[in-house]
C-alpha cells in the first residue's frame, strides 16, 4: 500500500524557510551594524586625530606669535640703539667742528668789527655785532666767503647810529656751517 504523508509539509517548509530567512536577515543586520560601527569608530578616530593636530597647530601658532612679538620688540630696541649710536657718532664727528667754526670766526673777523651774540640752529649761524663802518662789515662777509668752514653769508640787518660821537654800524649776519671733508668727499664722488 502506498504511504501518504498527511502532515502539513508545506507549513514546515515555510517555517524552515522563514527561520532561514530571519537568520540570514539577522546575520546581515549584525554584519551591517558591525560595519556601520567600524566605519563610525574609524571616522571618529580620524576626527579626533585631526582635532589633536589642529590643537597642536594652534599651540604652535600661539608660540610663534609670542616669538614674533619678542622679535618685533627686539627690532624696536635695535632701532633705538642704532639711533642712539648714530646720535653719538654724529656728536663725535661734529665735536671738532665747533672749534673750527670759532677759529674761523676769529680769523675772518677784521679789525674794527666786534661780535655781541652768536646763535646756531642746526647748520645755520646767526651773528649780531657792531662795526666801525659798513665797509668793515662787507670785508667781514668777504672773509666768511673765503672760509672753508663757513659759507653763504647773508646780511639781514645793518643799522648805522652814532654813539659817543662815533659812527657805528649794528648788523645781523647769517651764514651756514660747512665741512671741508664733506665737500672733498662730494668732489671725490663726482670724480
Amino acid at each position: 500500500m502506498a504511504r501518504i504523508n498527511l502532515l502539513p509539509w508545506r507549513e514546515e517548509l515555510r517555517r524552515q524557510r522563514r527561520t532561514e530567512y530571519l537568520t540570514v536577515i539577522g546575520i546581515c543586520a549584525a554584519v551591517a551594524l558591525f560595519v556601520w560601527g567600524a566605519i563610525h569608530w574609524h571616522f571618529n578616530e580620524r576626527i579626533d586625530y585631526q582635532k589633536s593636530r589642529n590643537d597642536y597647530l594652534q599651540t604652535e601658532i600661539r608660540n610663534l606669535d609670542v616669538k614674533i612679538a619678542q622679535i618685533k620688540e627686539l627690532e624696536k630696541e635695535k632701532d633705538r640703539l642704532l639711533a642712539r649710536m648714530k646720535a653719538i657718532e654724529t656728536l663725535q664727528t661734529s665735536r671738532p667742528i665747533i672749534v673750527h667754526i670759532f677759529d674761523e670766526l676769529v680769523r675772518s673777523l677784521p679789525e674794527g668789527v666786534y661780535l655781541k651774540e652768536i646763535t646756531q640752529k642746526g647748520a645755520e649761524i646767526v651773528i649780531k655785532g657792531v662795526a666801525q663802518s659798513n665797509a668793515r662789515v662787507s670785508n667781514y662777509m668777504r672773509n666768511v666767503e673765503k672760509s672753508e668752514w663757513l659759507e653763504k653769508p647773508n646780511l639781514e640787518i645793518i643799522q648805522t647810529s652814532t654813539e659817543d660821537g662815533r659812527r657805528i654800524a649794528t648788523f645781523t649776519l647769517k651764514f651756514r656751517q660747512s665741512s671741508p671733508s664733506s665737500d672733498a668727499d662730494e668732489d671725490a664722488g663726482d670724480a
